[in-house]
Parts: C-alpha cells; sequence; structure tokens
C-alpha cells in the first residue's frame, strides 16, 4: 500500500539559481572570481605544503580533460576512480565530467569482486589506480570486465601521461565539449556502500549537484563564504558528502585542505587551522574520551568534570534562550583553564563543525556547544547529493538535524517515514527503474527513515524503518540513540542493539584496543594484551555496564539493554560487519554471531 504524505515543510528560496549547467562551471567561476586565492592545499610527496591557486586548479583540471579526449573518452563514458582522498581525485573527477563523461567513484576498501560489480554494472572504459595494489585489484578482475580498457595509475605518474596525451587537442574542442554538458546530464554514479544486500548505484545529474551546492552557499554563508573559510577535509571521495564539500568549498570562499591520512587528523589541524570541520560523531566521542583521559583522576580530572558539567549545563541554558550570569562567569574561567585547550585540538581558529552520518548522543553536542564548537547535525542522502537540511549558525538546535536547506521540502508519511522533494533529488537507481519507481513517488524521494518536522521546520529522525527492532512481546524500539550513547564510553567502539522477535532487547559490544587500553592506564589499571583479554577485563565490563545503564535511562524499561556481551572482535569493513561509511551492517552481524545470540544471550528454556 502507498503511503500517504500528511505533514509537509519547505525552505522558500531567497536567491534564484541556475541548475542548468555543469558542476565544471562552479570551478571555472571560482577560478574568475579569486584567480590567485589559494584553494587547494596539500602535503607534497616530501611532507611539505603545496597548494594550487584557483586559476591553477582550473587549468590543471583542462589540461587533464583534454588528455581523456585524447584517450578516445567520450560523453556519457564512464571512468572509475579508486584511491584515497587527494588533489589527483578531486582534479580527475572534475576532469572526468566537464567533457560530459560520468565518474564512478570505487572506495578503495572494495574487495575485487565488488570491483567487476561496479565496473560492469556501470560500463566503465577506463580506471584510474591510486597504486599498484589498486591497479592489481582491477587486473585480478580484467577479464571479467569485457567493457574495460586503459587503467593507470596515480602514484606511477598518471597525471603527468594523461596532460601529455591532451597537449594535440585545443581549447576549442575542450570548451566544444564542456558547453555542451547541461544540468540534465548525468554526472556520476554512486555506489551506496548498503548497510544491507548488494550496493545500488544512483545517478546523480549535473543540475542535482549544482543545486545543491549553491543552496548550501545561501544556506550556510556563515560556514562556506566568509572570506578566509578553510576546510581540512579527510573523509573519502568515493563518499558523496566528502564531494559535495569540495564543490560547495569551490563555490563559497573557501580554502580546502586535501588529505587522506586520519592518523595525523590532529596534526593536520594544527598546521592547517581550519575555520571549520566536517566529522562523523565518533571523532568527536573519541576527541572528549582523550581529553578526559588526559586530565586524570588527581586535581587535573577534578578541574575537567567541573568544566565538563558547567559545559553542558551553559549549553542547555543557551538552547532555552536563558543563560545566568554565574553560568556565564564560570564559562569564562573555565574557558581559560579547559576550553581553549580542547579547541586548540581542532587548529585554534575553529568556529563550527558539520556532523553527520550517526546519531549524536545528546551529552557529547552539548559539551562542544558549551566549550565554544558548535556541532551544526545534519542529514541526507546519497540519493539528494548528500545534504538535505542542517542547523542553521544562528538558531542552531540541539537534539534536531536543522531546517531543510533552501529550496528543499521534507514532509512524513502517514507511516512516519521522512520524504524529501527538491531539484537535487537523483534521476534514479541505475539499471533499476523497479527501485526508482518505488522510492520516488510523486517526486518525492522515500528516505527509509522515520522521523518529524516541527512547525517551523527543524528535522528529528527516530530510527529507520528496516532497522526496528519487534521484540516478542511486540514492543516496537529504534536502536540509534541507545546505541550511540553506549559508544561514548572511552572504552566502546562499537554497540549494536539486537532482540528482533526476542524476548527482551540486548546489545554486542565491541572493544577498542588502543582507547581501552589509555582510558585502563588512567585508571592507575594494567593494559590489556588483545581483545580477548579485554573482553574477559572486569574492569572494563563495569565501564560498558555504566555506559549501558546511562543509555538506558534514554528509553523506557521495555526499550531497555537488559543484557550485553562483549565481543574478543572488531567490527570492520574487511570482515562484512561495516559499511566503508562506517556503519554497522545489522543484518551481517546478527547472522555472523547467531549462535552466541541464540545459546548464550537468549539461552533456551529446557523442556
Amino acid at each position: 500500500m502507498t503511503s500517504k504524505i500528511i505533514k509537509e515543510y519547505t525552505e522558500p528560496l531567497t536567491t534564484p539559481i541556475n541548475a542548468d549547467r555543469s558542476i565544471f562551471t562552479i570551478l571555472e567561476d571560482r577560478a574568475e572570481r579569486t584567480p590567485e586565492d589559494t584553494l587547494i592545499e596539500y602535503h607534497g610527496a616530501d611532507g611539505s605544503w603545496q597548494h594550487f591557486t584557483a586559476l591553477e586548479f582550473k587549468d590543471k583540471v583542462v589540461a587533464l580533460a583534454k588528455g581523456l579526449i585524447a584517450r578516445g573518452i567520450m560523453p556519457g563514458d564512464s571512468v572509475g576512480i579508486i584511491a584515497h582522498t587527494s588533489w589527483q581525485w578531486t582534479a580527475l573527477d572534475l576532469a572526468i565530467m566537464s567533457i560530459g563523461a560520468v565518474t564512478v567513484p570505487v572506495y578503495e576498501t572494495n574487495s575485487p569482486a565488488q570491483v567487476r560489480m561496479i565496473f560492469n554494472d556501470s560500463h566503465v572504459r577506463m580506471a584510474f589506480a591510486e597504486d599498484d595494489g589498486q591497479r592489481d585489484k582491477i587486473e585480478s578482475v580484467r577479464q571479467e570486465c569485457p567493457e574495460l580498457g586503459d587503467v593507470y595509475v596515480i602514484a606511477i605518474d598518471a597525471l603527468d601521461a594523461i596532460e601529455t596525451f591532451g597537449k594535440g587537442v585545443s581549447d576549442r574542442e575542450f570548451y566544444e565539449r564542456a558547453h555542451a554538458v547541461k544540468g540534465d546530464d548525468l554526472a556520476t554514479i554512486v555506489y551506496t556502500s548498503g548497510s544491507t544486500g548488494t550496493p545500488k548505484g544512483i545517478e546523480l545529474s549535473h543540475g542535482n549537484f549544482v543545486f545543491i551546492v549553491m543552496s548550501g552557499t545561501i544556506t550556510m554563508p556563515d560556514v562556506v563564504t566568509k572570506p578566509g573559510r578553510r576546510l581540512w577535509l579527510f573523509l573519502p571521495l568515493a563518499h558523496v558528502f566528502a564531494r559535495y564539500m569540495q564543490y560547495v568549498c569551490f563555490a563559497g570562499n573557501v580554502t580546502l585542505g586535501l588529505s587522506s591520512n586520519f592518523k595525523s587528523m590532529l596534526t593536520d589541524f594544527h598546521a592547517f587551522k581550519p575555520t571549520f570541520v566536517l566529522a562523523v560523531p565518533r571523532v568527536f566521542e573519541k576527541i572528549y574520551n582523550a581529553a578526559s583521559q588526559k586530565a586524570g583522576k588527581g586535581t587535573k580530572g577534578r578541574i575537567f568534570a567541573r568544566a565538563t558539567k558547567v559545559a553542558r549545563a551553559w549549553s542547555r541554558a543557551q538552547q532555552s534562550g536563558n543563560i545566568p550570569v554565574s553560568l556565564r562567569i564560570q564559562r569564562a574561567i573555565y574557558n581559560q583553564l579547559v576550553y581553549k585547550q580542547i579547541m586548540d585540538v581542532f587548529g585554534g581558529q575553529c568556529e563550527y563543525a558539520v556532523c553527520g552520518g550517526a546519531p549524536l548522543d545528546m551529552s557529547i553536542a552539548h559539551f562542544f556547544n558549551g566549550v565554544g564548537l558548535p556541532l551544526l547535525e545534519g542529514y541526507g542522502m546519497t540519493e539528494t547529493c548528500a545534504p538535505a537540511c542542517v542547523n542553521p549558525t544562528v538558531g542552531y538546535r540541539i537534539g534536531t538535524l536543522g531546517k531543510p536547506f533552501q529550496g528543499v521540502s521534507f514532509a512524513v508519511a502517514d507511516d512516519d517515514e521522512l520524504c524529501i522533494k527538491s531539484p537535487a533529488v537523483c534521476i534514479g537507481y541505475h539499471n533499476h527503474p523497479e527501485i526508482t519507481k518505488s522510492q520516488i513517488v510523486d517526486g518525492w524521494l522515500h528516505t527509509g527513515d522515520l522521523g518529524d518536522i516541527s512547525e517551523d521546520g527543524y528535522i528529528k529522525v527516530t530510527g529507520r524503518k528496516k532497522d526496528i527492532i519487534i521484540t516478542a512481546g511486540g514492543k516496537n524500539m529504534s536502536p540509534g540513540e541507545v546505541e550511540a550513547s553506549v559508544m561514548t564510553s572511552p572504552v566502546v567502539d562499537q554497540c549494536v542493539v539486537i532482540g528482533d522477535r526476542k524476548p527482551f532487547i540486548a546489545a554486542l559490544v565491541t572493544i577498542d584496543l588502543a582507547d581501552a587500553n589509555a582510558w585502563l592506564e588512567s585508571q592507575g589499571a594494567e593494559p590489556c594484551k588483545n581483545l580477548d583479554e579485554a573482553s574477559r577485563n572486569p574492569i572494563i565490563y563495569s565501564e560498558v555496564e555504566r555506559a549501558v545503564n546511562k543509555a538506558n535511562e534514554l528509553v523506557s524499561r521495555a526499550e531497555s539493554i537488559r543484557k550485553f556481551e562483549i565481543l574478543p572482535d572488531t567490527f570492520t569493513e574487511q570482515n562484512g560487519m561495516l559499511t566503508a561509511s562506517l556503519k554497522a551492517r545489522r543484518q551481517a552481524i546478527v547472522e555472523h554471531y547467531k549462535d552466541l545470540i541464540d545459546h548464550q544471550i537468549y539461552v533456551p528454556r529446557k523442556k
């Protein structure tokens, strides 16, 4: 039965947007507007800082595009990229799309079988691999990819080779191709990492991206259009949100820093000094836990604990619109003692953090807001070119996902499913017209998420339709909020709530060994040698129990975790338990641990 829209909210456009143009024109406009401004910064091969001005980068993209023309890439041809985040990835992406060809991103963690499926499904004709390892992955399935031609290795001067091929292509020939690209043309096919089933290719047009990029500059002027804005981007560019952010940086006045090294993130923050950061909630949880552990248990620990309470109290008061003078004074004191050092972690110039991809625990949100870094939660899907709503910099509401971007409509169906309508909604699902027909009805994209909209347009997500757990007693439970709360523990890596058709709610918990050992040492305890030892450590068990009890305060008794099991394992992309965007694959996890669930957590009754 088709669901019916019962509530709707549209954020009106204050400035008209012409989306009938290509993504390349966004870069072209920036090069004309601020040709000598630094557009991209990155670490060179020797570790030194390098950069491109806006004009230099546009010229690099044009040179690469000419090379692709020389190698026979035609409008509509698909070109794959399987590499880490880098300026080369960005330049190739724009070069491919500028001449009407189609970028097909592939996560560097994808298996050869997944590469084969994606290449064949999207008819990839040419591919760029980061290094020999990625090229070997492609070559191992080449015989099963009949349309695949040249494969170039970025680490072995691939871009220089492509530029050399293009020296015989004139500016006129390039611009004839570039000017022929219109908003309705297919720009990219993005394969979702998929928490269930086989990844599906989502077709996104130039107009889809141009609309939501330009809407982003209007919706978030404080973040991206003020002079001197800076973003350090380390998320994988195979993910649509990272690609969106680089385009909106070009459309605004942002210098974009690019890196794939997550381990050097804090060092890079210090050197690059971003004005805003983009990260998943897990990053902020880890920074909070690291600060807490560094403070320890003595005088510093007591000061940090008090500073934490003041930060959260100030944040809650700020959200209510009435901050007592005494709280303002306390916050000013702790700003010098504690908060300034935490802000220095982000480079000392950071004003905002854009946060999404998973539920954010309220206590973490209030802490960072009180410290001076509002975590502006947002929401979107691959099908909407990533963002569809975000909290405004003025009037942000913790606990919500903000308001729709300008020109975007949200609705709630009669089964509480959130729906989205906008010019950024995808063309459809590649080679799956039946899914397109069922998911996009009368222009409304059915997200699969449950939620609500306030009268003034603030969005909340309460759970996933497919993630709803229904216990044997008939109680419905959305696990996201409870899982997010448990994962704020300094020892927990992942928490997956289970209990579908079972007598009560339970949880599977994994441990982050490095973080757990740092926490144990801060408590004066001995570290664990491995995960097996950590899963049986009584101190760790008591900490997980504390986190579970705290999470249970958020829900009714029927929805609370009654039993948990600490696993001596980790969930990773490699073992199929996590998606590339680090979301738990609930179905795969439940199937993998079926015996443990059925015989240890839910002990069968003796007959």
